[in-house]
């Protein structure tokens, strides 16, 4: 009877113990901390990785201490065949199972897309693509393509007025076209009935709008001023007076560096200089700002009808009402420029 329960205890103690190392096992390679971080670091799985690109991106970044460890829990959820690309935050403090389980599903962190001041495509396009996994060719690729405008109703020449800046958050994968599709849902967000409501009673349609916030904003950086500059241009273009705008002639001239308009500028033949043709542009001459585009659609009611930068270079303005005002406001602007030699 003895023996019996001896050898019972060496089997409890036996089955106990493999117990034991069992469940250590299944925590170390589970439940254990397996990363080396100590704050969150994002790691980039580009679209079309297989599994070993996978492993060699996270050997090449440091993240991991273990990577047999990883391995082996990788294999067991399956994850080798359900490789997802994106953007992953690694803690502090994970797991094996959290990591695979995060880059199985594709559990991603949104990245914060910002673009503001854009005046070309050119400079939209290595801007987003500094940001997005999307190239900065194949973004100027879609955006200068005529078909992806005019199925979004716009015209090539009008289709910047489709992309409002500011900050979105966007899966680090997107492509060319989901960013542009993400910029158009965006984009009818932002034109709601009461801006549409307000756009109309000024006598312009949206897309008009924003062509005259990208004038506006290469006109003057100070704030308060848009909705005055704005007024002008509303002004002028209900009495049928050329808007006369110097930044429309620089976009004509294809120089954005000039600080004085000259003769041979405002002879340019283009439908963008709005000395030779009246009304607006065909469309924006930049990406105009949300803040812009609201100070357009609030321009202060007055009577001026003129306006030129103050002499004293501080980036604000002098308003009219009368062209002989406006004149003099001209040559004491002119005087200042040649006393410091600004002439080009």
């Amino acid at each position: 009877m003895k023996q019996y329960l001896k050898f019972g205890l060496v089997i409890f103690v036996v089955g106990l113990l493999v117990g034991v190392l069992f469940l250590f096992r299944y925590y170390i390679l589970f439940r254990a901390s397996n990363v080396t971080v100590k704050s969150e670091t994002l790691i980039y799985i580009p679209t079309g990785s297989s599994y070993n690109d996978v492993l060699s991106i996270l050997e090449k970044s440091k993240v991991i201490k273990s990577t047999e460890r990883f391995k082996w829990v990788a294999s067991y959820y399956d994850y080798p065949k359900t490789i997802k690309p994106g953007c992953y935050a690694f803690r502090p403090g994970m797991s094996n199972s959290s990591m695979v389980k995060m880059l199985k599903y594709g559990h991603q962190k949104p990245v914060k897309v910002t673009f503001t001041g854009m005046r070309t495509w050119q400079q939209l396009a290595q801007h987003i693509g500094a940001q997005i996994e999307a190239d900065s060719l194949s973004l100027l690729h879609y955006f200068m393509a005529d078909t992806v405008a005019l199925n979004r109703g716009f015209t090539p020449t009008t289709f910047m007025a489709m992309f409002i800046p500011n900050t979105y958050e966007f899966y680090w994968n997107t492509n060319a076209l989901g960013f542009i599709n993400r910029m158009q849902k965006e984009y009818n967000r932002f034109w709601n009935d009461n801006r549409v409501q307000q756009s109309s009673a000024l006598g312009l349609t949206p897309i008009e709008v924003s062509t005259l916030a990208s004038i506006v904003e290469e006109e003057t950086n100070v704030k308060s001023e848009m909705p005055i500059i704005a007024g002008v241009y509303i002004n002028r273009l209900h009495k049928g007076i050329p808007l006369q705008a110097d930044p429309t002639v620089k976009f004509a001239v294809g120089d954005f560096s000039i600080r004085r308009v000259l003769t041979r500028h405002l002879a340019v033949d283009s439908p963008y200089n709005t000395y030779r043709y009246k009304g607006l542009p065909p469309g924006p001459i930049r990406i105009p700002s949300a803040f812009v585009i609201d100070a357009v659609l609030n321009a202060q009611k007055h009577n001026y009808l003129y306006f030129c930068a103050s002499p004293d270079f501080s980036g604000r303005h002098l308003f009219a009402k009368t062209l002989a005002e406006h004149n003099r406001n001209a040559a004491e602007y002119r005087r200042a420029l040649n006393k410091v030699k600004i002439y080009r």
